[in-house]
């Protein structure tokens, strides 16, 4: 039986600005769901929101889980329950080794004791994977780390901790196209019937190792579209202004030109290869 987050009708802000203005959103285990959309229109805002970020204030609506609010449930207690979020700009802990902090969140998470034997065993398939460095296990975790290794140890920590539903900001800006095809790869591995997946991403290439099952645009702090990977390559083709002149939507010009430009950087990049 599959289990699910559903977003029912949130509204957010931080700092007295509204962000999220009636996000309805229902992702079940088995499934991957991308959003898209131009820049400040709410993606991050909405996955620190579930996961719980003290930062944001919910103002109307709901997150349920399995049918439960989890609106009052502390980050740690949403970790223990199976929500896992990959961070657009991973934060680096001088002092504490990869291996520590990985080995003592499976411990939280799970509640129960990890043997030394199957945590190197598990870790060190999980670093071949990925192909990352062997030192990894003793580095400080991502202190002087580069922007791709940053972005894969956000996915080893994920098939470590195995968790049910993961949410995944932007996990592709930063890598080079070798790196992104071994994060997609390794994340597509994962998706099973006890795994589902929200992936917040700017880049078609991404979608290429990741295949969703929905695709969702996002627009002023709302889901406008959804549908299948033909959404993918419109926005790749023609921006967002096909979206504002169907739905009447307004998108800030500033906004508009940043997406155009990243969607376009990334086209060049896969030509590349």
């Amino acid at each position: 039986m599959s289990e699910e987050i559903k977003i029912k009708g949130l509204y957010a802000s931080v700092e007295n600005k509204e962000i999220l203005k009636g996000v309805d959103l229902t992702i079940r285990t088995g499934e991957v769901h991308a959003i898209m959309g131009p820049n400040g229109t709410g993606k991050s805002t909405l996955s620190s929101i579930i996961m719980g970020h003290p930062k944001y204030q919910v103002t109307a609506g709901d997150i349920l889980l399995n049918g439960k609010s989890i609106l009052d449930m502390p980050v740690d207690e949403r970790a223990r329950n199976g929500i896992f979020l990959a961070y657009q700009y991973p934060a680096e802990v001088p002092g504490v080794t990869n291996s520590d902090f990985i080995r003592s969140a499976m411990k939280a998470t799970t509640g129960k004791d990890v043997s030394i034997f199957n945590f190197i065993r598990a870790f060190d398939k999980a670093c071949g994977e990925l192909k990352m460095k062997e030192d990894l296990a003793h580095r400080y975790l991502n202190e002087g780390f580069s922007g791709g290794e940053k972005k894969r140890n956000e996915i080893l920590q994920m098939k470590l901790l195995k968790p049910k539903f993961a949410i995944l900001d932007e996990i592709d800006s930063g890598l080079d196209v070798d790196a992104l095809k071994i994060v997609g790869e390794n994340v597509s591995s994962m998706v099973n019937e006890n795994f589902g997946c929200l992936l917040i991403t700017h880049y078609e290439r991404l979608l290429d190792y990741i295949k969703p099952d929905f695709v969702h645009i996002m627009i002023n702090g709302r889901i406008v579209k959804t549908g299948g990977r033909e959404l993918i390559q419109k926005i790749d083709q023609q921006g967002y202004d096909w979206v504002k002149e169907e739905l009447g939507i307004e998108i800030d010009a500033e906004e508009e030109k940043r997406a155009h430009a990243v969607l376009g950087s990334c086209a060049h990049a896969g030509k590349k290869k």
